[in-house]
């Protein structure tokens, strides 16, 4: 038996969870990390990095934004370099939906800009057999870093045994005003 009990262990040994999101580019190459999908519909936009030299965060478009709607938008922030070098700006197709974490036994927001992961996830929710997203878990797995990172995304027969517990983290998340859509405006989704 070891000294911390398996959330612990969970908590202290998971480099993929960062407060309130699942974080898929944290992840320790040849890491993974099991979730379930809380929603079907994800919510999709458009994303860029910004940063004032002091902070660096996220600014989001429901639509696909202009150099000049994200200049618009930034203010004093500078957005961050895209891969077409000086002039470029770094803007990336994006979901995110509300999923359960088994490494942290609560509600999460995976986001995933990784165009591999998101092609995984249509062709899977295009098959008979996955009709419900919602009734499967599903682990992630990353190989490799930087630019030859691979990632691995295979549903997986749900936990026996927890579907309450993902039901009851759910609620809870939902009574204390989750609302996934505070992400487009710079919020938070867990805080009204």
């Amino acid at each position: 038996m070891g000294f911390l009990s398996k959330q612990a262990s969970a908590t202290v040994s998971s480099s993929g969870t960062g407060g309130g999101y699942l974080q898929v580019s944290k992840l320790a190459d040849g890491g993974s990390v099991r979730f379930a999908l809380l929603s079907d519909e994800p919510l999709e936009f458009y994303e860029c990095w910004g940063t004032d030299g002091s902070s660096t965060k996220p600014f989001r478009f429901d639509f696909e934004p202009t150099p000049e709607d994200v200049a618009t938008e930034m203010g004093d922030f500078e957005p961050r370099e895209g891969r077409g070098g000086p002039g470029t700006i770094d803007i990336k197709f994006a979901i995110a939906v509300p999923v359960y974490s088994y490494d942290s036994g609560r509600v999460q927001v995976l986001s995933l800009t990784q165009k591999s992961i998101l092609k995984e996830l249509d062709q899977i929710s295009q098959m008979e057999d996955y009709d419900d997203l919602l009734a499967w878990d599903f682990n992630l797995s990353k190989k490799g870093s930087g630019l030859t990172t691979e990632y691995t995304l295979r549903p997986v027969p749900r936990k026996k045994g927890v579907q309450e517990h993902i039901d009851a983290a759910w609620l809870e998340a939902k009574a204390e005003g989750f609302d996934i859509g505070r992400l487009l405006t710079g919020g938070n989704p867990f805080k009204a």
